[in-house]
C-alpha cells in the first residue's frame, strides 16, 4: 500500500502493510486529505511522531459499519479515546487520559490509500458538500471550538493574530458572531481573502502594526500564528482581565512575560478540537468559504512535492488525493 511515512524524514512508501481494523474500527478508503500546520511541525520534531502522517480527510467506508453502509463518504474526529477513563465518562473524549491521535500520536494517519478509525469517530458527509470542502471539516471544527470555550459577544473587540490556514477559518467563524473583529495578517494572499470577505485587518508588515491595533485594547485575542512568538504578541494586545485563546501547536517553546498574566489577571485558554456536526452544517449551508483557500491539489504519488509546496511561506491549503 502507498502512503507518506515519517521516521526522521518523509518517505513515500509503496510497501506499507494494509491497516487491520480492531473491534469497533472501520476501514476507510481515502478520497482527499489536507496538509495542515501540525503536519509540518511533526516533521520538525513535534510529538516525536513516527508513522503515516495526516488527520484532515474525507474518505469512504469499505464495508458496512452500523449506520454507515459501504461506500458512505465520511469525515472523522482525530482523538481515539479509551471510552472508560474518568474524562471519557465525563463526556470529554478529546481529553481522554489514554488517547492516541490520528496521524499525530501513536496512531497512523490518513496520507495513505487506506486507513482505520473508530466507527464512533465518523460522521457522514451530505451530498451538498463536495470532497474539496469536506476535507475542511476537521480544521473548521477546531475554529468553532473558540466560541465553544469563550463566550464572545457582539460588543467585544476581538483580535485574531495569524491569517494562515486555521486563522482564516477562525476569522470567518468570529465574523459571524458580530463582534468587532480585526485580523493581523502579513501575507498578500490572506489579505486579499480578508478583503473579499469584508473582514477588517491590519498589515503586520508595517512597523507600526501594533500601534494601529492598540496595545491592551482587546477583550479577546486569538493566537493562530503557529509559532512561539504569537503568545508574546497576544500579551501586548489583550486588555486587563481579557482572554487569550491559544490555537497554535509548534515544536518550539514560547518566551513571554507571565508576570503580565498575573498582574493584569489575564485568562489563557487552550483550544483544540471542536464540534464536527456544526462544521458540517456550516459547510453545507455555504456560510464558510473554503474553496478560495485551496492552493493546489496533488496526487498521493507526488505527496513529497505537495509537502514542499505546503511548507513554503504564505501558502494556504494544499490537498492530496489518491
Amino acid at each position: 500500500m502507498r502512503g507518506l511515512y515519517f521516521e526522521d524524514k518523509l518517505t513515500l512508501r509503496h510497501d506499507l502493510p494494509e491497516p487491520e481494523p480492531r473491534a469497533g474500527e472501520a476501514l476507510i478508503k481515502l478520497r482527499m486529505a489536507g496538509i495542515c500546520h501540525t503536519d509540518l511541525e511533526l516533521t520538525r520534531g513535534y510529538m516525536g511522531f513516527t508513522g503515516v502522517l495526516g488527520h484532515e480527510f474525507v474518505g469512504e467506508t469499505l464495508a458496512d459499519y452500523g449506520s454507515f453502509a459501504a461506500g458512505t463518504r465520511v469525515v472523522g474526529e482525530i482523538n481515539v479515546a479509551c471510552g472508560i477513563c474518568d474524562l471519557c465518562l465525563a463526556n470529554m473524549p478529546s481529553q481522554c487520559r489514554n488517547r492516541v491521535t490520528l496521524g499525530i500520536d501513536r496512531y497512523d494517519g490518513v496520507f495513505a490509500e487506506r486507513f482505520r478509525l473508530p466507527v464512533r469517530n465518523l460522521y457522514a458527509v451530505p451530498e451538498s458538500i463536495d470532497d474539496e470542502a469536506a476535507v475542511f471539516v476537521e480544521p473548521l471544527a477546531a475554529a468553532l471550538q473558540i466560541p465553544e470555550l469563550v463566550p464572545i459577544t457582539p460588543s467585544q473587540r476581538v483580535i485574531l493574530i495569524g491569517a494562515g490556514k486555521l486563522g482564516l477559518l477562525a476569522a470567518q467563524v468570529l465574523r459571524n458572531l458580530g463582534c468587532e473583529l480585526v485580523v493581523v495578517a502579513r501575507r498578500q494572499r490572506p489579505i486579499q481573502l480578508l478583503e473579499k470577505w469584508h473582514i477588517a485587518y491590519v498589515d503586520a508588515r508595517r512597523a507600526d502594526w501594533l500601534d494601529r491595533i492598540g496595545r491592551k485594547s482587546a477583550h479577546v485575542v486569538v493566537d493562530c500564528t503557529g509559532n512561539a512568538e504569537g503568545f508574546a504578541q497576544a500579551l501586548e494586545i489583550v486588555r486587563p482581565r481579557g482572554t487569550i485563546v491559544l490555537k497554535s501547536t509548534y515544536s518550539g517553546l514560547p518566551h513571554a512575560d507571565l508576570t503580565r498574566v498575573v498582574v493584569d489577571e489575564i485568562k489563557v485558554i487552550g483550544s483544540r478540537c471542536g464540534p464536527f456536526g456544526a462544521a458540517i452544517r456550516l459547510l453545507g449551508s455555504q456560510q464558510i468559504d473554503v474553496a478560495s483557500m485551496i492552493e493546489a491539489i496533488y496526487p498521493l504519488e507526488d505527496s513529497l512535492a505537495a509537502f514542499e509546496h505546503a511548507s513554503s511561506s504564505g501558502v494556504l491549503k494544499v490537498l492530496l488525493r489518491p
